[in-house]
């Protein structure tokens, strides 16, 4: 089993006034790894250097112990990556883009039309291949790139966003293929959409200020938030009051009140509190939301 370690990575930016990244290590082995944290966490720089798209300041990336600048394109033969960017190419056919990247990685004639044929349907393009890449919708791009960044049947797999801009079939069409390919790969899916990684995910990666928070999965960083989520019916004249002073993952109307589902430390006293299950974006809440109290 490959494995891909990060060893004491750090980056900063604007002549060391920016630290994106801060002695940031962790063990990949194949499986599915959810990238989660909030904008300005570090996830893209990280991303950009296990893709060798950037240079760290100190720290190394080794795949199979062997350092990943050692192994130069050997290492880049291995890589799938799925940028966030839609930079593509408007006057393209979705076709003619799969084949010129199959091109730019190597795949011979045969191997890239039978991949091109295969990525088309799993990503639900068939019928738009023919058709210019100008006129695609955003959920339309998400899926040609996804498609791209499997072309060369990648040991290691790196998706930023991959459901940004899908709707919800499919978002659970790709969400189940990643899953279902990830046996034998690496997959790392940066995302803000934690529902999408909650079920999937062999292990949660949190990541705030370059630093790495914690990393474990689903089941056991959500033990950590156990008797922490509660169930609160309020009045309507209440609800800014819960929003300035507690973490509100969720509300709905209820007749003439809301109740508000909330994460927090000190249940509020004289309401009527029901504790309920965790979610991921509940911990999502706990670890990143900061709050300020007052009476």
């Amino acid at each position: 089993m490959s494995n891909l370690e990060i060893k004491n990575i750090s980056k900063t930016y604007k002549k060391g006034a920016v630290k994106a990244l801060d002695s940031f290590s962790l063990k990949l082995s194949s499986g599915v790894y959810g990238l989660l944290g909030p904008n300005g966490a570090g996830k893209s720089t990280l991303m950009n250097i296990i893709t060798d798209n950037l240079n760290s300041d100190s720290g190394e990336v080794l795949y199979d112990g062997v350092n990943i600048k050692k192994l130069g394109k050997d290492y880049r033969s291995l890589l799938g990556y799925m940028p966030q960017q839609q930079g593509l190419y408007d006057d393209f056919t979705l076709n003619r883009f799969l084949w010129y990247m199959a091109a730019l990685k190597g795949l011979k004639k045969k191997e890239a039309k039978q991949k091109i044929t295969s990525l088309l349907e799993t990503v639900n393009l068939t019928g738009a291949a023919h058709k210019k890449m100008g006129g695609f919708s955003g959920g339309m791009k998400q899926r040609a790139l996804i498609a791209q960044a499997l072309l060369n049947d990648p040991k290691i797999l790196i998706l930023d966003e991959p459901t940004a801009g899908l709707d919800p079939k499919e978002r659970i069409r790709i969400r189940n293929f990643i899953s279902e390919i990830a046996e034998d790969k690496i997959v790392l899916i940066s995302t803000h959409v934690v529902s999408d990684i909650e079920f999937i995910a062999k292990e949660i990666i949190l990541l705030k200020s370059g630093q790495l928070i914690s990393h474990d999965t689903c089941t056991n960083l959500l033990k950590q938030i156990e008797g922490k989520v509660y169930e609160i019916e309020i009045g309507k004249d209440k609800l800014k009051y819960f929003q300035d002073n507690y973490r509100v993952s969720n509300l709905r109307h209820n007749d003439e009140n809301i109740i508000v589902r909330i994460v927090t430390d000190d249940i509020p006293s004289d309401y009527a509190c029901t504790q309920t299950k965790p979610s991921l974006e509940d911990l999502y809440l706990y670890v990143f939301e900061k709050i300020n109290q007052t009476s």
